[in-house]
């Protein structure tokens, strides 16, 4: 018995570390991985550089897609758009 005690704090700071560190990254990458599978020609989306532009195209062969900057056309794995940013450019402002 005394042998479970002295690994109950061990085993208290892992439950501790799973539920503030693991479980929220595992919860944001899910959402990402949804957020990159469900763009669509025509969104208005950022890069995580800060790039802005909109969807033109889609390569579901090798996870990309080109964005039509006021520069041109560049083409960016969608692992590099901003869920964050793209989302709040594309929601409408509250005005109060």
């Amino acid at each position: 018995m005394e042998g479970l005690g002295s690994f109950l704090p061990f085993i208290a700071i892992f439950a501790v570390m799973y539920f503030f560190m693991i479980a929220p990254q595992l919860k944001r990458q899910k959402q990402e991985k949804k957020f990159a599978n469900e763009m669509k020609r025509g969104d208005r989306v950022i890069t995580k550089s800060g790039m802005h532009g909109k969807i033109v195209e889609l390569n579901d062969k090798d996870n990309s897609c080109v964005i039509e900057t006021l520069a041109g056309k560049i083409k960016f794995d969608r692992s590099a758009i901003s869920m964050e940013m793209s989302k709040k450019l594309n929601t409408p402002a509250t005005v109060k």
